[in-house]
């Protein structure tokens, strides 16, 4: 199981190089070369600095081309080039027609430095003609790793502004930490498919054998309802196991539970009684795939299955502004809180809380998440937290 502990780590160490993004992207728009802060050169270097996110997601790679010309808008320079550890992964500007990507870096930008900006004051191209006769070399450095150089060209040889070093450098930072973001993000992406399989796997032979049981009673005396409820258990199946869609609405993850819901009443009969009320703002909200469901199951298990009369499960969907909340309560004999730490930090006996947990604060952030709501010593409710949008999660 992989735990919030990690979740935590991860949103710590995001939290840390979002502040780096921001704190560079203000310095560069501050910087002394723009006075008048209404200016039309403040207003191009913070949309430069804005524009540069998109192109960087994927981290440095040849995509990394059309972050060049913001770059070039930013810094001011005749040219800018991004590269890895040894060659151009994009050029932009003055002497682009033999400046290209794939070109070694070291003619012209030396060996680079981890700790310091350095500045190149006489620049020897090969190509006779090159309009490039300086530079600075800034290094892209990714968790105290260097990964590459951002190198901005200029067309006049000799000693250059302190104030043109400032700003490569900067930019330097804010391009580095944008790169150390698309990795956090990549990296909380995998942890939560990883998550995803171990739910898949704790849930699916007590799910398959409970649903097949159902049918089976049915074959003989039903065999229309046996029928239907076989194609139930097809969807649902289809729908928890399908690895195209690592996100989905309530709207979806609810059609699903109901068919859930469906294979276990035909399980419990009348003993398993149901009452859904989601308010409307609350469908299109996005959540990670089955983390309803799990959330259904436990309140089945624990507040119908162990009690001989059965019971009754109740799901909500409560707007709360930027915020939804789901609400699954059951009315067995209730959970100690001590029993409910330990599900979810993932080591109760509960099918996938402390799973279902670690996947919405790696996706949503450490504010969000499950809890476990007072009941007074009567059944059990969990609420379930998450915002309305989130920047990059869309339904699959």
């Amino acid at each position: 199981m992989l735990g919030p502990r990690v979740d935590v780590a991860l949103g710590v160490l995001l939290g840390l190089t979002l502040a780096a993004s921001l704190a560079a992207g203000w310095r560069l728009v501050r910087v002394p070369r723009v006075q008048d802060p209404s200016s039309s050169a403040m207003q191009g270097a913070v949309h430069a600095a804005t524009s540069l996110l998109p192109h960087l997601r994927r981290g440095l790679d040849a995509g990394s081309a059309a972050a060049a010309p913001h770059l070039r808008t930013l810094t001011g320079a005749a040219a800018i080039a991004l590269a890895d550890a040894d060659r151009l992964l994009a050029f932009d500007g003055l002497g682009g027609d033999h400046h290209r990507p794939g070109n070694e870096l070291t003619p012209f930008a030396g060996n680079v430095r981890e700790d310091r900006v350095r500045v190149e004051p006489h620049l020897h191209c090969e190509q006779p003609g090159c309009p490039l006769r300086s530079a600075i070399v800034a290094p892209l450095v990714v968790q105290g790793d260097r990964i590459g150089a951002l190198v901005a060209f200029y067309d006049r040889p000799g000693r250059l502004r302190l104030e043109e070093t400032r700003v490569v450098g900067e930019a330097a930072s804010l391009v580095s930490a944008m790169i150390e973001l698309s990795e956090f993000e990549a990296q909380a992406e995998r942890l939560a498919r990883a998550e995803l399989r171990a739910l898949r796997a704790q849930i699916s032979p007590h799910f398959v054998y409970n649903a097949l049981a159902a049918v089976a009673s049915f074959i003989h005396s039903k065999p229309e309802e046996a029928r239907e409820l076989l194609t139930e258990f097809a969807e649902f199946t289809r729908y928890a196991f399908a690895r195209q869609r690592a996100y989905v609405t309530v709207a979806d993850e609810l059609r699903y539970v109901e068919k859930y819901l469906r294979l276990e009443q035909a399980r419990f009969g009348d003993r398993l009684k149901v009452r859904v009320q989601v308010d409307p703002e609350v469908l299109q909200a996005v959540l990670p795939v089955l983390s309803l469901q799990p959330l259904v199951e436990n309140a089945v298990r624990h507040g119908v299955e162990s009690q001989a009369g059965g019971g009754m499960v109740v799901i909500e969907g409560i707007d709360l502004g930027v915020d939804v909340a789901l609400h699954v309560s059951d009315d067995g004999n209730g959970i100690e809180p001590e029993k409910a730490r330990a599900a979810l930090a993932g080591n109760g006996p509960g099918i996938g809380l402390g799973n279902v947990h670690g996947r919405l604060r790696t996706t949503f952030g450490e504010g969000y998440g499950l809890d476990f709501s007072p009941t007074n010593g009567h059944g059990t409710t969990v609420v379930m937290t998450m915002p309305k949008f989130s920047p990059g999660v869309r339904a699959g």
